[in-house]
């Protein structure tokens, strides 16, 4: 390279001055006219309570304004198929760059992705058995469980001229998808006494799928009048004719009540109807049924590997592209490594980049054929962020939410590298973290708060980790707690027993879980703690399970809504007035006429963000104006709902508007500290930590001994830890058995007696390594949580 022999100017270029991210005037959610500014290529932790308003901040604001003006940059054309964003509510943002956020939303649990296909390794994989594998079968849709082969053939229309001449053509695809479960791994057996009851005819209403009605439904009205079967003979009279037809009959059109419909066989029908669909996303009763008449085994042709005989049979030095995938990550790294062909030198070095992020991110236990929707939040974030660590960008800004989510403190070390490696390369790094370990690492610390809700908002801090430790905000005073073991710990009074467990890496498991106390189990991530508490603990044991799958609900779901609370105030609301309950709701007979219970009226703007105007009929109030004449205890629907969770415990703990059934599950909502929130706040504006309290305050309700929570500790302040662990020893005093799969030191510290699974992760795990009380495995430090532990508690 030619030498540089010009001299650089004393005088800074202007172009350097633009080093910050400036935000002035954010009021998304419960923000309060926030204004900081942020150094750009610098670590930057945003801190607080959950509910504070860190996402508002980092998400709501500063990453959906920089994706929305990347959008503005295409045509009109472009934009009309992108998701429209609406423009934050802010006053000024200067200095953003392209932001690239890497969320905990879960991947998508379509039976077809894995992680393979989520993370583009298959694709490579695909191609490197199509140039290598012997015997050759094909380009790399032969070894796709995607692409089924096609075969087809037929006279063509061809134009030459003037004329017009039909030759024949044939075509053919030759894709790796097993035909019998059509590349999904397993194939489904229905319950045929779970659809009908074959004593009744259908007249007589046979038909015990929910929603199907034989005087009206249109469904059953098809095949009672569509001339296949005898509506009025019982199903077990069938003739075989009438049976196949009934279960297995092709589509066909038929004439019902003078409309033309589809008739087809019950089997595909259900199969189309309910089996398509995502499990988690039906309503209960629906998924109840699914469950009851629906058994999923794995196919017997493909052995689950989802791949064609053809597919399977192409093999580089032995191993086929099915053994690939069913590999762990980490072994599949170093087979990879191994191969040497010039040819595909490229491709080889490109995987082998992969698979290497994939181990050095605390990912290597995984294979890539495990399915996409299986990881938990904490996984799937990782997943994510492994496209982003080869990366070539710089002055880029990353975005992460909790990466330290589902870490044990063995990884998160780890994690912490990586964060300062993509800061080391020129990008803006904004992480929102409630872990110590990581915060102390921030070039830069925002502290929101003081409180959640509407008692957050505002910036309490700015500045470095050593300020914050100053600061006497609640994370500064709350940043070097440390838990004490417990001088005496519960008495067990029975024990749940697992015999041989074997689900996922777990080798053959013995252990009995005590009853009656307070129990932990941990271990690295990827050790089994999961498949050990949701997959072999016995059916029949009385469990309240509350696991990580987010809640489902749109912007007209609320706390009121999701934890059951409407129905006791509608009732009670009604019973004062002596009206119909369903007046009092804003999705029935009592919402507004003109935004149809919302509050604002929504405006699309095609291309452009659509615009959210509060309703000027019921201003924002969502009811009809006559449904807020009706009272209780002084006070209208939309007020009770605007109402925060405290207030409505008083409010209806006493007086005239006395209701038990509500104020018992309000009492819950205050147990996992969500006193602040509002009754009517949509779901949506809700943070992670929130909707998972929200979800352990519901099924707090349930009838069940033992309660499984699945790191509950997730999104949770250092100062909401401690009310966590109040509350979960309430729970064991009122006389539940409670176990949690959990990370955090302050909850093993707290346990009564710990289960820790290892001593590694994938094949290297799935073993007990250690059962006994907190202050035992301090004692031994036998394995890695024993010396975290420790280290911890200062032992």
């Amino acid at each position: 390279m030619p030498k540089r022999t010009e001299d650089r100017s004393p005088v800074p270029h202007t172009a350097d001055s633009h080093d910050l991210i400036r935000v002035h005037g954010a009021r998304e959610n419960n923000l309060k006219d926030v204004s900081i500014e942020i150094p750009k290529r610098r670590l930057t932790v945003f801190t607080g309570v959950s509910g504070s308003g860190k996402s508002s901040l980092v998400f709501n604001t500063i990453a959906a304004e920089s994706q929305r003006m990347i959008n503005e940059t295409y045509s009109a054309f472009v934009q009309g198929f992108m998701p429209t964003l609406a423009r934050p509510e802010v006053d000024v943002l200067d200095g953003l760059t392209t932001a690239i956020t890497v969320d905990q939303q879960r991947m998508g649990s379509d039976p077809r992705s894995t992680v393979g296909t989520a993370t583009d390794a298959n694709a490579m994989l695909r191609i490197l058995f199509s140039r290598l594998g012997k015997p050759h079968i094909g380009p790399p849709s032969a070894y796709s469980f995607n692409t089924a082969s096609v075969k087809a053939s037929g006279a063509i229309t061809v134009e030459r001229g003037n004329k017009t001449k039909a030759q024949k053509a044939t075509f053919q695809r030759t894709g790796g998808m097993c035909l019998r479960c059509e590349g999904r791994g397993n194939v489904s057996d229905i319950d045929l006494t779970q659809l009908y009851d074959d004593s009744k005819s259908l007249a007589e209403g046979a038909f015990t799928i929910p929603g199907w009605k034989s005087d009206s439904q249109w469904t059953v009205q098809v095949y009672a009048q569509s001339g296949f079967v005898d509506p009025d003979k019982p199903i077990r009279e069938y003739t075989k004719k009438e049976l196949r037809d009934f279960l297995y009959g092709e589509p066909v059109k038929v004439k019902v009540n003078g409309v033309n419909l589809t008739y087809e066989g019950l089997i595909p029908k259900i199969q189309k109807s309910f089996l398509s669909k995502d499990k988690e996303a039906m309503q209960p009763h629906i998924r109840a049924f699914v469950e009851r008449a629906v058994t999923f085994t794995t196919c017997p042709e493909c052995e689950g590997t989802r791949l064609s005989e053809g597919a399977r049979s192409s093999k580089i030095e032995r191993i086929s592209i099915a053994d690939a995938c069913a590999m762990e990550i980490r072994d599949l790294a170093e087979w990879v490594r191994g191969l040497s062909e010039p040819s595909v030198a490229p491709l080889l070095a490109a995987l082998q980049q992969t698979l290497d992020s994939f181990v050095e991110i605390g990912l290597g236990y995984l294979a890539l054929d495990r399915p996409a929707g299986t990881l938990s939040g904490g996984e799937a974030q990782r997943v994510k962020m492994i496209r982003h660590l080869g990366s070539s960008l710089t002055d880029v800004t990353y975005v992460f939410d909790e990466p330290t989510i589902g870490l044990h403190p063995h990884d998160i070390q780890r994690m912490n590298d990586l964060l300062l490696r993509l800061r080391d390369k020129g990008n803006t790094v904004l992480v929102v973290e409630h872990k110590p370990e990581t915060i102390a690492i921030a070039d830069h610390v925002v502290d929101l708060g003081p409180g959640a809700g509407t008692a957050g908002g505002s910036v309490c801090f700015e500045g470095t980790v050593e300020g914050l430790r100053a600061s006497g905000t609640i994370t500064g005073r709350h940043f070097d707690d440390r838990s004490s073991l417990k001088e005496t710990v519960r008495t067990p009074k029975d024990a749940l027993e697992i015999r041989g467990a074997s689900a996922n890496n777990l080798r053959n498991v013995d252990v009995d879980i005590p009853l009656g106390v307070l129990t932990v189990i941990t271990g690295v991530a990827g050790s089994g703690k999961s498949s050990l508490v949701h997959g072999s603990i016995p059916g029949d044991a009385d469990v309240v399970s509350v696991d990580q799958s987010p809640i489902k609900g749109s912007r007209r779901s609320n706390p009121a809504t999701y934890t059951g609370l409407l129905d006791p105030i509608r009732k009670a609301f009604a019973k004062a007035n002596g009206v119909k309950p369903a007046l009092f709701s804003a999705n029935s007979e009592g919402a507004c006429p003109t935004c149809n219970g919302a509050g604002v009226i929504y405006t699309d703007l095609a291309m452009m963000a659509g615009v959210a105007s509060p309703c000027e009929d019921c201003e924002g109030k969502r009811f009809q104006a006559s449904v807020l004449e009706y009272h209780l205890g002084g006070r209208d629907i939309s007020e009770v709902l605007a109402m925060s969770v405290t207030e409505a415990e008083e409010f209806f703990g006493s007086g005239d508007a006395h209701t038990p059934a509500a104020h018992k599950i309000l009492d819950r909502l205050v147990d996992v500290g969500l006193g602040y929130l509002s009754l009517g706040q949509p779901l949506t504006t809700l943070s992670g930590g929130e909707r998972q309290r929200l979800k352990l305050a519901t099924h707090m309700g349930d009838k069940g001994g033992v309660y499984v929570l699945d790191e509950p500790t997730t999104g949770l302040h250092l100062a909401d830890v401690e009310q966590l662990l109040a509350l979960l020893d309430r729970l064991v005093d009122s006389g539940k058995s409670v176990i949690v799969v959990e990370h955090h030191q302050a909850v093993m510290a707290h346990a009564d007696w710990i289960i820790d699974l290892g001593p590694g992760a994938g094949h290297d795990g799935g073993g007990i390594v250690f059962e006994g009380t907190p202050a035992e495995l301090v004692a031994a430090r036998s394995t890695l949580t024993g010396e975290h532990l420790a280290e911890y508690v200062g032992a």
